[in-house]
């Protein structure tokens, strides 16, 4: 029986070489998860004994009762390459293979096909959830992560055009002053684009209105006139004649009220006069402004409260002019200088791709040649109730067993699963020094075993000598 004790430790120790070497053999693989030897004895039980015990029961050996992986966290190492991606926490990515069974990995060197899908380097695909444009995750099914490279996204035609400002509460209405305040004055632009993806400047300018008590009819609010290129040419000479008037008007009100009847009246906004000498009163042109914003005494928007529509024309005789809205609902007067906070549209030209980025949740995020950014997808981690119980196959993977459960899916860095470091990669949590230290205890205990055999020999050929 001492040869087969001898012989259990001799494969004990083999097989305890066997995983150091293999630790040591990936101590530099991506996201490699170390093994230990886990032994247990071996014991003949013996029925009937005494008592029923079988504490003098001598030990027939060992056995190795599991290889056990040990999932501690890896250093997580900087690449630079946005495609690498390290997990800092639990979690694991789900890949379809190229036979389409579902596998599992730590090692996030991912890189490109020529479709554009998102594959590892023994060419599975990377799963994760499909989300909009924007990021917003719009199915619980995972599905192949895939980047369109081929061509570039097409033009979207502006549809909408946003603007944020502050107008000076102190300036005086356009035409009060001498010369007139220019009509661009306060303005601003910005670039918009047809269905083509072609440029088409925007320009936007704001004149003050009001208040003016003396107007015909009187204005009692700040009101501002808003104008765009296909309407500030009319808008400049509406400007000019009203100031025109409205000079005519302030000297004429001068020369009545120092002039008794019955001399004739000059004509004034408010027809003033009295019999039969009264003044017919002066009147403006229209101005021609797309619309006005009205603002109360407290610098607040009151009228339009809601986008207004804009008619913007193509460079393209063949798109000719198109439609958008102008949403100025959330400018302000104050009385401070004018400035623009926010100027935004929502059309683009044509854009090939740049770069690609992957955020701490996972959400793949393309660039593009004009500016654009686009969310094409998010990766996702499975977990598993026992991560132990998972089996290890060659790629550096981990497939689903009964031991482990079935796997848990969610988003990176919520609840129990970790978060993502793009252009990051996991080190091995292999310990070198340690590894090789066990090593050299393996071996002694290969050797110790050996000598148990060896003694054991060399006591029964004594006994065979005996005569």
């Amino acid at each position: 029986m001492s040869f087969q004790t001898g012989l259990s430790g001799l494969n004990g120790a083999s097989k305890s070489l066997d995983v150091i070497g293999n630790n040591i053999a990936n101590a530099n693989t991506v996201g490699m998860k170390y093994s230990r030897t886990e032994f247990s004895a071996l014991v003949a039980g013996q029925l009937g004994a005494a008592g029923g015990s079988t504490g003098n029961t001598p030990g027939i050996g060992v056995s190795v009762g599991a290889i056990a992986q040990q999932f501690t966290q890896g250093n997580i190492s900087i690449t630079g390459n946005s495609l690498d991606v390290a997990v800092n926490g639990g979690g694991f990515f789900q890949l379809t293979q190229p036979d389409g069974s579902t596998a599992y990995t730590r090692d996030g060197q991912f890189k490109l096909d020529s479709a554009g899908n998102l594959v590892t380097n023994s060419g599975a695909n990377v799963m994760g959830f499909p989300t909009d444009l924007l990021g917003n995750r719009t199915s619980i099914t995972p599905q192949p992560m895939v980047i369109p490279t081929s061509a570039p996204i097409p033009a979207q035609q502006t549809t909408a055009i946003t603007a944020e400002f502050n107008l000076d509460a102190r300036t005086k209405p356009a035409i009060q002053t001498t010369p007139p305040t220019p009509i661009s004055t306060y303005g601003t632009t910005l670039t918009a684009f047809d269905s083509q993806g072609n440029e088409v400047p925007v320009s936007l300018y704001f004149v003050k209105r009001g208040p003016d008590t003396t107007a015909n009819p009187a204005v009692t609010t700040d009101i501002w006139d808003v104008y765009d290129a296909s309407t500030v040419a009319a808008g400049t000479t509406a400007l000019n004649t009203n100031a025109a008037v409205y000079a005519t008007h302030q000297a004429n009100v001068a020369y009545n009220t120092t002039t008794p009847p019955p001399t004739d009246l000059k004509p004034t906004f408010a027809a003033a006069g009295t019999g039969a000498f009264a003044a017919p009163a002066l009147t403006t042109v229209a101005t021609g402004a797309l619309f006005q914003l009205e603002y109360d005494v407290n610098g607040k928007l009151t009228s339009p409260l809601a986008a207004q529509p804009l008619t913007l024309t193509s460079p393209n005789t063949a798109i000719g002019t198109f439609s958008t809205t102008l949403d100025l609902t959330k400018t302000t007067q104050y009385g401070t200088t004018f400035a623009v906070s926010n100027l935004t549209q929502d059309g683009y030209t044509a854009g090939d791709l740049t770069g690609i980025s992957i955020d701490p949740s996972g959400v793949i995020t393309t660039r593009y040649s004009n500016g654009e950014t686009q969310s094409r997808g998010q990766l996702l981690l499975a977990d598993f109730r026992n991560v132990q119980g998972l089996t290890p196959i060659s790629g550096g993977n981990w497939t689903e067993s009964f031991a482990s459960g079935q796997p848990v899916l969610g988003n990176p860095g919520l609840g129990k699963f970790g978060g993502l470091r793009s252009g990051a990669l996991e080190d091995s949590n292999v310990d070198l020094t340690g590894e090789l230290v066990n090593m050299m205890t393996a071996q002694r205990n290969y050797q110790a075993n050996a000598q148990t055999i060896k003694t054991q020999d060399q006591i029964l050929s004594t006994l065979v000598n005996l005569r």
